[in-house]
């Protein structure tokens, strides 16, 4: 029996849309097409079409096209002498062919008559066999937009399939980045073992809703992931909401403007005040020493909201207050 498939998170009128038209097309028992960019959740639409179908109970196999060389893609799904052929296992249910662009010309050509006639040769030497599977095939329109092969390739789209299931981008629907937000936001507090997933703040908010997300629901994914992870090592009972938005772990987070932001003014005065006889880098250490404290005061010396505050990451202010022997 199938497993349930993962829960479909939105409320946009395209996201509900959407779900409509799946419910509809799954009982259609026939070569179904999924066009969608990378990270849209093309897999997961095909498992409801599946699990929406009158073969629910069936087998349920899917297979990234474009994770196999082609040796071991045609061994995987013909069967060889050491393994039996995917076909055979899916026979009575559904399989699933993600990222099909990426086949050769060669390839698809045999997917085609596969899906056309219902029967394959396991190999030159071998009778021809016929299975009943109800296809599924998943493409994403940007890469054969781009393709060389285009044309070839919108041909063999047409003959493995019969109808076409479209997922909007996520761009094209943002009133979907909200529940999505709370839907990751809350697994990765629970995964990480806090009590609650605390939401963003207005302005994280905001600043999710103008970006463009080109790697979709994923890309999202990962973002509240990073950036709840990296509230929980800061603050691990995560009561405030998350102000910190990590949209590339390899440059400087987005954060919140606080009204206090700038510079404390005693750090100012001290730093403004330092003997002129004194040489730079005494001024300098001063001046690094004045802000830790400003900082750990106005945060009752909470060092994961001070480092926010100063514009650190909690292990840089960690060194600071080493380096300036302050308590720790």
């Amino acid at each position: 029996m199938a497993n349930i498939p993962p829960q479909l998170v939105g409320d946009s009128a395209e996201f509900h849309a959407l779900l409509d038209w799946v419910s509809d097309i799954a009982s259609v028992d026939l070569p179904i097409l999924v066009l969608g960019e990378a990270g849209t959740g093309k897999a997961q639409i095909a498992s409801r079409l599946h699990f929406l179908s009158p073969r629910w109970e069936q087998s349920y196999f899917g297979i990234n096209c474009a994770a196999y060389s082609e040796e071991d893609l045609i061994s995987y799904i013909y069967g060889d002498d050491d393994r039996t052929a995917l076909l055979d296992r899916a026979d009575g249910g559904t399989l699933f062919f993600d990222n099909i662009e990426h086949l050769s010309i060669p390839m698809l050509e045999r997917l085609a008559r596969l899906v056309e006639y219902g029967d394959f040769r396991p190999s030159d030497d071998q009778d021809s066999q016929t299975v009943d599977i109800r296809y599924i095939i998943s493409a994403d329109p940007s890469v054969i937009a781009k393709s060389e092969r285009r044309e070839q390739l919108s041909t063999f789209l047409d003959r493995l399939s019969t109808d076409v299931v479209n997922i909007p981008p996520l761009r094209d629907r943002k009133a979907d980045i909200a529940p999505l937000m709370l839907h990751f936001g809350r697994k990765t507090a629970s995964i990480l073992g806090a009590e609650q997933f605390p939401g963003l703040t207005a302005e994280a908010l905001e600043a999710l809703m103008d970006y463009d997300w080109p790697g979709n629901m994923r890309e999202l994914r990962h973002v509240i992931e990073r950036s709840t992870a990296r509230a929980f090592l800061s603050d691990e009972t995560l009561t405030q909401p998350i102000s910190n938005i990590i949209f590339n772990p390899f440059v400087r987070a987005f954060r919140q403007k606080e009204p206090n932001a700038e510079l404390p003014d005693r750090a100012m005065e001290d730093l403004e005040s330092a003997p002129a006889a004194k040489n730079f880098t005494e001024r300098i250490l001063k001046f690094e020493r004045s802000l830790i404290n400003e900082a750990m005061q106005a945060h009752n010396h909470h060092q994961g909201k001070a480092s926010e505050y100063l514009g650190l990451t909690y292990h840089s202010f960690r060194g600071l207050l080493r380096k300036h022997g302050l308590k720790k």
